[in-house]
Formats: structure tokens, C-alpha cells, sequence
């Protein structure tokens, strides 16, 4: 018994203001953990105080008993109460360290942004819906006859030999990447009321060189206007607005004589482009003319009653003169930090 403390009030105090001072002293709930053990566990002294309970005599267990099991009672307590505190700071720290503000921008998110090809499509297409015009689809794979015979190209035509067009496999079905926009017009001629104001925006496929200037795979913006009384200065007039709307208030177009099989007369036009790189200067950007009568007459329209304009733009050329774009291939490579430097503006 000599290992084994006796029970005295000072001795059980003296042992609670132990537990007490180390539970207020713990650091975190880890350090609590340890407290725990050295003055609540089997080692601890009111441990051994109640273990001395088996050697006290029967006309005293009661007291001593009540005097431990109070002891020991205020050391839960005052443990049980520290424990929550301890938890209740350390959930605290841990909300206030992944606190997240919601308004602002997280510093390792990547700006996002839509590619420049489709800001500027769209960026047209809106001009011309503004004008009250149409905006048409059509399909990609496109039959030849809405390619190239509907448009007055006849089969011996340079554009359908293999060199330009990409056809299909089988060449008995006829069916090739299309070369243009155009068969939507054509399309949009067969299914539409008279009059006729479209735009026709989309992906075209040629066999061209994938260089800075030339893409296989590029997009075009055709517009077609079938009307009565449409004249060349209605074209005209067209073209020079949605070079201003793009391109600024001095910028017009000029036409130079040209040759397309779709359209009589043909014009390929010119952009005057005031803001341009190095300096003012004209810029070639497509071409246009009068809807040929026979390209009318394919579609079921009297060429005597009705006329019409038609003109395509280069959508990657558009990009290049607004926006100060050196090589197509840029447009074409899907590098996203090529895309980024525009936003979602162009």
C-alpha cells in the first residue's frame, strides 16, 4: 500500500486543480487529448485515489467516496466544456481559412472566351437582322446540283474539277463539301415567299493551300436579295453600310469589273479601310453582282418580274482587317491563347 496515495481532501483537491489548470492550458484538441489521458486515465491520480477506495473503512466510504466522485465529476465537466470550446475555434479557423468570396474573381480561373470566328459571324449577322433581313442555313454536304448546276455552273466548269471541290465518296452520289454559301441561296429561292432578303453565314471547304492567307476549311457570309426593281445600287448601298457598321464611318467599298457565273453583271468590290495597319488603303474583300436570270429561272422566279443582288464575304478576312490578324492559320490552330486576347468582343 505504500505506492498507493491516501485519501485526503488536500491530496483529491490538490489533484482536481491539477486536471483543471492542464485542461485550461491545452492548445487544441490534440494537446486536450493528452491532458485527458494524464488526469482522467488509468495512470492518472484520481485513478489511484479511487483505487485506494477497496482499503477504507466501511464507516468512511461514503465520505470519501462522495469526495472522489465529486472530484472526479467538476474534472469531466471542466474537460467536456474545454473539449467544445476547442472544437467550436478550431471549426471556426477552418471555415474562415477556406472562406471563399463569391463576388470576386478567383485568381487561378482562366477568362474565358468564345472563338473570334464566331463573334464575328454573329457580329454581321446581327447588322443584317437590323436591317429586317433573314438569316439561312443550309447543309454542309451539299448535293451538286444545288452546287454548281442551280448556280449556272455548267460541268465543265473549272470550280468542279477535283483540284477545288471536295468530293464524296461515292462520286455517284454526287454529293460535295460545299464550295460556297451560295446553294443556301439557292435553297432559300426554292422554299421562301417573294420577296427574298437573306443572309447566309457558314463553314465552306476548298482544296486550298493551309497557309497564312488560305484555308481549306474557312467561313463565308453570302447575302441574296430578290425583290422587284432591285438595281446595282442597291447593292451597292448594302455594301457600304456593313462596311461602316464593321469598319467605321469613313469606310466605303468600290466595284471592279469581274466575271461569276451566278450573277450578270459581276463585280468583285473593295474595302476602304480607314483605320487599317500602316496607313488607309483598299483592301480586296469579295464579290458580287445582279442575280443571273438563269440562276433565277432554276428556282421557279421570272427573271421579267423579279431581280436580285447577291455578295459574299470572307468571315476570317473580316477578322483580319478589323482586328489586325497577320495568319489565317492562327484562326484555324485552336490554340486558346489565340482566342483569349479577344474576350468575347471582336
Amino acid at each position: 500500500m505504500s505506492d498507493v496515495p491516501e485519501i485526503t481532501p488536500q491530496g483529491v483537491e490538490a489533484a482536481v486543480a491539477d486536471a483543471l489548470a492542464a485542461a485550461a492550458a491545452a492548445p487544441d484538441t490534440a494537446g486536450l487529448k493528452k491532458a485527458r489521458a494524464a488526469h482522467q486515465g488509468e495512470g492518472s491520480p484520481l485513478a489511484a485515489y479511487n483505487a485506494q477506495m477497496r482499503h477504507v473503512p466501511k464507516e468512511r466510504k461514503a465520505e470519501f467516496g462522495k469526495l472522489i466522485g465529486q472530484a472526479r465529476g467538476r474534472v469531466n465537466a471542466a474537460f467536456a466544456t474545454r473539449e467544445e470550446e476547442l472544437a467550436a475555434a478550431e471549426v471556426a479557423r477552418r471555415l474562415e481559412s477556406e472562406r471563399v468570396d463569391i463576388t470576386a474573381v478567383a485568381s487561378r480561373t482562366r477568362t474565358g472566351a468564345r472563338h473570334p470566328i464566331n463573334l464575328m459571324q454573329e457580329h454581321i449577322s446581327d447588322v443584317f437582322v437590323g436591317m429586317g433581313w433573314e438569316i439561312a442555313e443550309g447543309p454542309e454536304l451539299e448535293h451538286e446540283w444545288f452546287n454548281f448546276d442551280a448556280l449556272n455552273l455548267d460541268e465543265d466548269h473549272p470550280a468542279r474539277q477535283l483540284q477545288d471541290t471536295f468530293f464524296v465518296d461515292p462520286v455517284e452520289r454526287h454529293l460535295v463539301m460545299r464550295t460556297q454559301t451560295s446553294p443556301v441561296q439557292m435553297r432559300s429561292m426554292l422554299d421562301r415567299e417573294l420577296p427574298i432578303y437573306i443572309l447566309a453565314p457558314g463553314k465552306v471547304a476548298r482544296t486550298d493551300e493551309f497557309d497564312a492567307t488560305h484555308l481549306p476549311v474557312f467561313t463565308q457570309a453570302e447575302g441574296l436579295v430578290v425583290d422587284k426593281g432591285i438595281t446595282m445600287a442597291h447593292l451597292k448601298g448594302t455594301l457600304d453600310h456593313i462596311a461602316r457598321q464593321l469598319f467605321g464611318a469613313e469606310a466605303e467599298t468600290r466595284m471592279r469589273v469581274n466575271y461569276f457565273p451566278f450573277t450578270e453583271p459581276s463585280a468583285e468590290f473593295d474595302l476602304w479601310h480607314p483605320t487599317f495597319t500602316g496607313g488607309a488603303r483598299w483592301i480586296e474583300w469579295g464579290g458580287c453582282g445582279m442575280v443571273n436570270p438563269n440562276v433565277l429561272r432554276a428556282a421557279g422566279i421570272d427573271p421579267e418580274v423579279y431581280s436580285g443582288f447577291a455578295f459574299g464575304i470572307g468571315i476570317e478576312r473580316a477578322l483580319m482587317f478589323r482586328s489586325d490578324v497577320q495568319d489565317m492559320r492562327d484562326m484555324a490552330e485552336g490554340d486558346v491563347r489565340f482566342s483569349e486576347q479577344f474576350g468575347m468582343v471582336v
